[in-house]
């Protein structure tokens, strides 16, 4: 098949999207389709010649390994020529009809949160992975939280805070610690601080006004890292991921050895039975499709606490979903064939 496998966009994402579209690129070559991998936010820029012919340029490397920083925004803004404020670059909606399916790489806003799905449902054009309504649902972790709470899935309390400024003193006194901030709609741990002081409290407002001074204040609960992958409607053995310092957070994610990753994690049965089923209960919930990640605490008790689910999870040389299928013998590009299959079913549905 013809493949555009998208990444990159404007999301603060943008590095782990890129790797992780590099990856899937290269295992879709060597499954023999034709696949061209294309930044959303850059497109053709530069490229004259057919656009079908886009498929068979070599795939590039530069991207593989992601760049321990997250990426300055406005610099890649202003190094797309012009002020159009269009989030596709130019050819890439030219490319993406000539395509036979769409792999969405994307990560986190501009991409994960269901207004590409929407814009390729208007055009006809299919995609991996969830559609925009559970996409956009799932961006959006109070939402998300507002949905699953009441079916039985136990989340740590939380508020949704909108806040300038002026706030942050206020948020301060009235919020109990210790407490996770994390922004509304972010993915990769980007933003998120976890605070046991009211001085660090006070630090991660203000650092949130950096991402739109949105958040969820959440109630910090101790215990281990469990996530869980769904592929196509079955949960997936989980993985514990142990930091080798503080939390799982942007660093931890996506440098080599920053993390121990162990899969099938080592819990019993019954914890393992119990964070499946969290975990297809909110799959369920939102109406996702084809493969999702869901992150959990399991508390000492072997109580899972849901935290976010991901609809388009990353498939970098760390990432978690690619371990949690080697672990039932899905190997990658198995794993990449499947999430085409799979969606285009979906797609059709």
């Amino acid at each position: 098949m013809k493949i555009v496998v998208l990444a990159g966009g404007l999301s603060p994402e943008r590095n782990v999207s890129l790797s992780s579209g590099t990856m899937i690129a290269h295992a879709l070559r060597r499954l023999g389709h034709q696949a061209a991998l294309v930044d959303l936010y850059f497109g053709l820029a530069g490229w004259e010649g057919p656009v079908v012919d886009y498929f068979d340029l070599p795939v590039t490397d530069r991207w593989k390994q992601v760049d321990p920083q997250a990426p300055d925004l406005e610099a890649v803004r202003a190094a797309r020529p012009g002020n159009s404020p269009n989030q596709f670059g130019p050819g890439v909606l030219e490319l993406c009809q000539a395509a036979d399916v769409v792999f969405l790489a994307l990560h986190g806003t501009c991409g994960e949160d269901g207004r590409v799905q929407a814009a390729f449902d208007l055009m006809g054009i299919p995609y991996t992975g969830s559609g925009y309504v559970g996409s956009a649902l799932a961006m959006d972790k109070d939402l998300t939280k507002r949905l699953v709470a009441p079916l039985g899935v136990k989340t740590p309390r939380w508020q949704r805070a909108a806040y300038t400024e002026k706030d942050v003193d206020r948020l301060t006194s009235t919020t109990p610690v210790p407490c996770v901030v994390k922004p509304v709609a972010s993915g990769s741990s980007i933003g998120v601080s976890i605070a046991r002081t009211k001085k660090e409290l006070h630090a991660a407002l203000v650092e949130g006004l950096h991402y739109g001074g949105e958040c969820v204040l959440e109630q910090y609960v101790a215990g281990r890292e469990i996530q869980v992958a769904v592929l196509a409607g079955r949960a997936l053995p989980s993985i514990e991921i142990i930091p080798s310092d503080g939390f799982y957070d942007y660093a931890n994610k996506y440098q080599p050895g920053a993390a121990r990753e162990v899969c099938p994690a080592p819990i019993p049965p019954a914890w393992e039975e119990a964070v499946g089923q969290a975990a297809l209960t909110v799959y369920r919930a939102l109406d996702l499709a084809v493969y999702a990640r869901a992150d959990f605490i399991v508390d000492e008790e072997g109580t899972p606490w849901f935290l976010e689910i991901n609809t388009l999870p990353g498939m970098t040389p760390t990432s978690l979903v690619p371990q949690e299928a080697a672990a039932v013998g899905i190997g990658y590009e198995q794993l990449c064939q499947t999430i085409i299959d799979e969606s285009l079913k979906a797609r059709q549905g």
